[in-house]
């Protein structure tokens, strides 16, 4: 008997996947997509996209807090997430400027996630500061609130928390790091909102 070839292995997990979500029993599908700032992990419910992750926040430590946080039915399924896949190729390659998914905020709650919804409404090759986030989101108090939420952001990249800087116009800190950070502006040519 022969080992099975690695196509072979992946028509097999392909397969998988397809009945897992046929029966009802996935809950959670992911793939990887290889961008300019490294691999990124796409994690998605039925409800829409759950996880973005930076491959240094350790893509199986990812996926273990998904398993324990939102359900332990995990399935490398990249057929969930092609639309994902897509839209995160198109902004990398210029040609989008807006994302247009479904979002699950299921990892977020609170003022963490009112933050967050407001950070899809900065626009492409614009930025807030924190302070202004604040104001914004009716708290403006809360500007290390506001860098908590952004830090805790589970969707990086398409909820946009790049775009956030501090009142000095200084980088902040980044989940995926400041050279992703850096590099995600420039390539919106990023202008601070007056």
């Amino acid at each position: 008997m022969t080992a099975p070839t690695a196509a072979e292995i992946g028509a097999l997990r392909n397969r998988l996947a397809l009945a897992a979500d046929r029966e009802g029993i996935l809950d959670v599908a992911y793939t990887t997509v290889d961008t300019p700032v490294g691999p990124l992990l796409l994690a998605a419910t039925e409800r829409g996209l759950v996880r973005v992750a930076f491959e240094r926040e350790g893509h199986d430590q990812v996926l273990q807090q998904l398993a324990a946080k939102v359900s332990p039915r995990i399935v490398r399924a990249p057929q969930r997430l092609d639309a994902a896949a897509r839209q995160i190729t198109e902004y990398f390659a210029g040609s989008r400027t807006k994302f247009d998914l479904g979002l699950d905020f299921a990892l977020s709650g609170g003022f963490r996630e009112q933050v967050q919804r407001h950070l899809t409404q900065i626009g492409y090759g614009h930025t807030e500061s924190y302070r202004d986030v604040a104001r914004i989101v009716g708290n403006p108090r809360a500007v290390r609130a506001v860098g908590t939420a952004c830090a805790t952001n589970p969707l990086p990249v398409v909820v946009p928390c790049h775009r956030v800087l501090r009142a000095d116009g200084g980088l902040g800190g980044y989940i995926g790091g400041l050279a992703a950070k850096t590099s995600l502006l420039a390539l919106e040519s990023a202008t601070v909102a007056g």
